[in-house]
């Protein structure tokens, strides 16, 4: 049962990240609004080896595919943080639809407690469980969902995948109201 409870938080999480491209121009979500210099596509891209690196290659599952940026190494450079521009947002939402496909298969195929390795983690902490990875991405799958919110609430006011049409606008004038 905690295994399918996770699995539905990272997918609502999932769901929230993907939902935040919703509507806006290849410029908006790639352009970034914070000193960081994070945006939409970026955070998506990110999620994409978060996911196949913990839920997969970590997990003694690694997927069939080797993404760009691990096999030039750029990953080391932040170069899973922004899309080239020979990188569609189709392109990185399949890769992203890819990567759920692959960490599903593990959350049905592993226990919590079967034994994961980091490779990229200090010595001491390398040696780990599958059920603390699965937590983890989840952790960082919902942490990044926020991040996207504020970066499209930077862009057009809008942020949250639950959020009505007109949120933004209600809780400005609510903000008035009280002042």
């Amino acid at each position: 049962m905690i295994a399918e409870d996770l699995q539905r938080y990272l997918q609502e999480s999932r769901d929230s990240v993907l939902s935040s491209l919703d509507g806006l121009s290849e410029f908006d979500v790639r352009r970034p609004l914070l000193p960081s210099g994070t945006n939409l596509l970026g955070l998506v891209k990110h999620l994409v080896g978060i996911e196949l690196g913990y839920l997969g290659a970590s997990a003694g599952r690694p997927a069939s595919f080797t993404l760009p940026w691990v096999e030039d190494k750029s990953i080391w450079e932040n170069g899973d943080m922004w899309a080239k521009p020979t990188e569609s947002r189709e392109y990185l939402v399949d890769l992203y639809r890819a990567a759920w496909q692959h960490s599903d298969e593990s959350i049905a195929a592993l226990p919590l407690d079967a034994p994961a390795e980091v490779e990229w983690w200090p010595e001491h902490k390398r040696h780990t469980t599958f059920g603390h990875l699965l937590v983890r991405v989840t952790a960082e799958t919902a942490q990044h969902a926020g991040h996207c919110d504020v970066v499209r609430e930077l862009i057009d006011g809008r942020s949250g995948a639950d959020n009505p049409e007109g949120y933004y606008d209600l809780v400005l004038s609510m903000a008035s109201a009280t002042r």
